[in-house]
């Protein structure tokens, strides 16, 4: 099967009892036993659910791996992938990541025990002088939040794996259309289904993909024992969303490549950031392991933050907001938003300035978009 076919059909057959084409949203917390201790493949939601399972199954086809585990959140499933470690193990992850996850890595699991270096893995060479005889794992985001470097997975996966060490990538931004990181090399493939594959802004979700059974079996074991899975609707509305993805990216993909276009003609951006721009100076790696440039891009402003604010308030299509992935059109101050957990220090260090904007470019009418925009230089 092709992708647009496994979004709607994998894990997706008729319902067997009634017929139903959609898979239905099983509300049950227990399953009955045909006798006791003989449990059959339903016995308590928190292990297993039906519209979990159809899900998972869907969604490990789609990352073109043979394992999925759905989770309450993005965070959550980072958070249980990242209890694969233990204390006094070394975390090696990208410098340039999103500001949640950089509090749980500093904030949360620093007191569990855990180690981590950041670096910048554009340059592959950089991750391998920080590996460590402790070292159990890499994290990377490829783009990355919100700067939009790209990162060759390829060659990070070389590294790690000399290193035993399991690499884990963010495919949130551009979700399984647009790039399959298992097929690079990586081990585990993390996504906050809340944003592309849920598509709506309605849910609030996560998964985590592998191909390796020995990576999933403990990962399964976590997932239930730890125990932060999703509800069965919010599995539902994520299947209900991933049935479109492919016809939504490519909205996307062609919204942002315009605003990107669009945004380097105005004095007043000072740099856009996107990976679809032909003087992308990563665009031989977009080429080789991206499909597309996805929706995400940033921009720097001249005239620092009170011109973010000034900007930011004249728009109304745009709706000023955090997280992405949606239909509509969001932007936001990363700075102050998404990324304000981050020290300002290693904030101005790493590139997120206080004059940098992330917009998530929805599937409206682009000229509608434009228009938006234009609004909003007319107030600089």
């Amino acid at each position: 099967m092709r992708f647009s076919t496994k979004a709607i059909h994998v894990g997706q057959d008729p319902e067997p009892e009634t017929g139903s084409v959609t898979v239905p949203v099983f509300l049950a917390s227990t399953y009955r036993q045909s006798e006791p201790g003989k449990e059959g493949k339903y016995v308590y939601s928190r292990t297993a659910n039906p519209t979990r399972t159809a899900l998972e199954e869907c969604l490990a086809s789609l990352e073109e791996g043979k394992y999925g585990l759905a989770f309450s959140s993005g965070m959550a499933a980072t958070t249980t992938v990242l209890m694969l470690l233990r204390k006094g193990d070394h975390v090696i992850a990208g410098d340039d990541i999103y500001g949640g996850t950089y509090r749980l890595f500093e904030k949360v699991l620093r007191n569990y025990g855990l180690q981590f270096t950041y670096v910048d893995p554009q340059d592959p060479s950089n991750v391998e002088k920080a590996v460590r005889k402790n070292t159990r794992l890499v994290w990377i985001e490829t783009p990355t939040n919100p700067l939009m470097r790209i990162i060759d997975i390829k060659r990070i996966s070389k590294i790690s794996r000399k290193a035993h060490a399991l690499l884990v990538v963010d495919n949130t931004f551009m979700s399984p259309y647009l790039q399959n990181p298992l097929s690079h090399g990586a081990d585990i493939v993390v996504h906050s289904t809340t944003k592309y594959l849920g598509g709506h802004s309605d849910l609030i979700g996560g998964a985590a993909i592998t191909n390796d059974t020995k990576i999933h079996e403990p990962l399964s074991f976590l997932q239930n024992a730890v125990g932060a899975v999703p509800g069965p609707l919010d599995c539902y509305l994520v299947l209900r969303g991933v049935k479109t993805l492919a016809v939504r990216m490519e909205r996307h993909c062609q919204n942002a490549k315009a605003i990107g276009e669009y945004l380097l003609k105005q004095s007043k951006v000072e740099r856009v950031l996107f990976p679809g721009l032909p003087d992308h100076p990563q665009r031989d790696i977009v080429r080789r392991q991206m499909r597309g440039s996805g929706g995400m891009l940033s921009f720097q402003l001249s005239g620092g933050f009170n011109s973010c604010k000034k900007f930011l308030k004249q728009l109304r299509v745009f709706t000023v907001a955090e997280s992405l992935g949606g239909v509509e059109s969001l932007i936001e101050h990363p700075a102050s938003m998404t990324h304000a957990s981050i020290p300002r220090e290693r904030r101005v260090e790493l590139g997120v300035s206080d004059n940098l904007v992330r917009a998530s470019v929805g599937i409206e009418d682009v000229e509608d978009l434009v228009s938006d925009l234009e609004r909003g230089f007319r107030q600089l």
